[in-house]
């Protein structure tokens, strides 16, 4: 079964958000909204099918990647997420929360052995008009 298909976001803890994304927008270039950035791709194997991977700071007390004590979290694409669930119980690996659904695809979050939280999204399909 395919499994991750690549990086969703990166997604860090930022005494101050507003400032780093300003930064990152005047040293880097990154076009910053509060919400970061997003970058935008083709399919390797398919051009018709976009995608996105997204970069954004949280404010240093977020509740949001919690159960984890740690200052980031990694989302990785994933291609068929109810199924990868069903392996990820057998295996005994930490579920957080139950499958959420919405308009941009499908989204849960685990544990890996250290503590660190891991988003896991379904993208729903994107396709180039």
């Amino acid at each position: 079964m395919k499994k991750v298909t690549g990086i969703g976001g990166i997604f860090f803890k930022s005494d101050n958000p507003e400032a780093i994304n300003q930064w990152y927008a005047e040293n880097l270039g990154l076009p910053t909204s509060a919400y970061g950035t997003t970058f935008d791709w083709l399919e390797a194997d398919d051009a018709s099918k976009k995608g996105s991977t997204v970069w954004n700071p949280f404010p240093a007390d977020t509740k949001y990647f919690n159960p984890s004590a740690k200052p980031f979290m990694i989302n990785y694409r994933v291609a068929d997420l109810v199924a990868l669930v069903g392996e990820l119980k057998a295996n005994n690996v930490t579920i957080v929360d139950e499958i959420a659904e919405y308009d941009y695809g499908k989204f849960v979050h685990i544990l890996d052995p250290e503590g660190n939280i891991i988003e896991l999204w379904e993208p729903k399909d994107e396709h180039t008009e």
